[in-house]
């Protein structure tokens, strides 16, 4: 059946985009049942998993802090203190993805999986991205949050998943070359992002 990978930047739509191409291709989504794996892999709460996930942004600022302590953005410094080895919990991430990847298959946002299943046939790996303003006025207008405290979020979780791939992988996950398909998601409506990935994946013979 195969896979999807969608990466996406703050302010891109991935989170909307992604399950919707699920939908579409009669495809499961895999997003939050990822780090729960992990965690019962790992034998550790949901929460630790979770704090060292790609997507989530505490968890991205908390993992870029275990690699050295940094400034904290809403004020004061992310104290050094003992967290969880990052890198067990990337690769226990990397076998939930060769497991969906060799199983049901589906959309997985996130989670560096482009380059986590790049040597696999049976996928499109697709990077959805936009300018940074554009991406931050959409997001502002999605959450209907002030525009100060959205940028404050989309910086840290930027930040973050940037330092997640170049960390683990040596790569910088804007790179066009690691995907299939790049489309400027701000430029586009959802439902015509949503068509374009679908007919892509269908093009590679993914989806029921």
């Amino acid at each position: 059946m195969g896979v999807v990978t969608v990466s996406a930047p703050y302010g891109a739509a991935g989170a909307e985009i992604a399950p919707a191409v699920a939908e579409r291709l009669g495809l499961p989504f895999h997003d939050r049942a990822i780090p729960a794996q992990v965690a019962g892999r790992l034998g550790v709460p949901v929460s630790e998993a979770e704090a060292n996930d790609e997507t989530v942004v505490r968890g991205l600022w908390r993992l870029v802090a275990s690699l050295g302590t940094m400034p904290d953005p809403v004020g004061g410094v992310v104290p050094d203190v003992p967290l969880p080895d990052a890198r067990a919990y990337r690769e226990q991430t990397e076998r939930v993805l060769t497991e969906i990847a060799a199983g049901e298959g589906g959309v997985v946002l996130g989670r560096a999986a482009a380059l986590v299943l790049r040597d696999r046939p049976d996928t499109l790996h697709v990077r959805l991205d936009g300018p940074r303003e554009r991406r931050l006025a959409a997001a502002v207008e999605r959450s209907g949050r002030p525009r100060e405290e959205v940028a404050r979020e989309m910086a840290v979780a930027d930040r973050g998943r940037e330092a997640y791939v170049r960390h683990f992988y040596r790569r910088d996950p804007a790179e066009a070359g690691l995907y299939h398909l790049v489309v400027d998601a701000t430029a586009l409506p959802v439902g015509t992002v949503v068509d374009l990935v679908v007919t892509a994946a269908r093009a590679r013979g993914i989806g029921r």
